[in-house]
């Protein structure tokens, strides 16, 4: 089975097209890396919750929008490989692709796919 890295954020809806290019500028950095695919979505129907959401767990703010994000990778060594190679690439460096938004509030995590259709 394949890998998956996930990447939820809260992005300031004035910065969708600053958030639009700074994703098509990294996504050819990681297909390069051995990325089998790379998928931004732009929050069109996220609600915020009682207990727990996608809002909540970024603190989005009423002026931000949330942003749900996955890479795939053929596994995880080939991802660790990959990642290390992204870090290091000057494409990716933050005063050549800053990211239009607060890195601090950004979720992620690696997962194992355990049932793929």
């Amino acid at each position: 089975m394949f890998y998956v890295d996930g990447f939820v954020a809260a992005v300031p809806t004035a910065n969708k097209e600053l958030y639009r290019k700074h994703a098509a500028d990294a996504g050819p950095v990681f297909l390069e890396a051995g990325a089998l695919s790379f998928v931004e979505c732009w929050g069109d129907d996220v609600p915020e919750g009682k207990v727990t959401s996608f809002p909540m767990a970024v603190k989005c703010q009423p002026d931000e929008t949330v942003v749900f994000s996955w890479v795939t990778w053929p596994d995880r060594g080939t991802r660790d490989k990959g990642m290390q190679k992204i870090m290091e690439d000057p494409r990716m460096q933050p005063d050549v692709n800053p990211m239009p938004f607060d890195g601090k509030r950004l979720i992620y995590g690696g997962f194992a796919a355990i049932v793929s259709m």
